[in-house]
């Protein structure tokens, strides 16, 4: 037969309750073409570059 679930005390509902609204600083990394900071796997909003090919035109 099933077997009910056992009570979660108010401690451990918090404790895991409270991870979520922490939030991360996003990593940022050095554009291999012009050296400006960038979201990694990501085209560079400076040169419109991804992985030393231009990917778009910017002005």
């Amino acid at each position: 037969m099933a077997v009910p679930k056992g009570k979660v005390s108010k401690a451990r509902r918090d404790r895991r309750k409270a991870q979520s609204w922490k939030i991360a600083t996003p990593t940022l990394v050095a554009c291999s073409k012009c050296g400006e900071l960038m979201v990694p796997h990501k085209v560079c909003k400076s040169c419109g570059s991804y992985n030393k090919q231009v990917v778009l035109d910017v002005e």
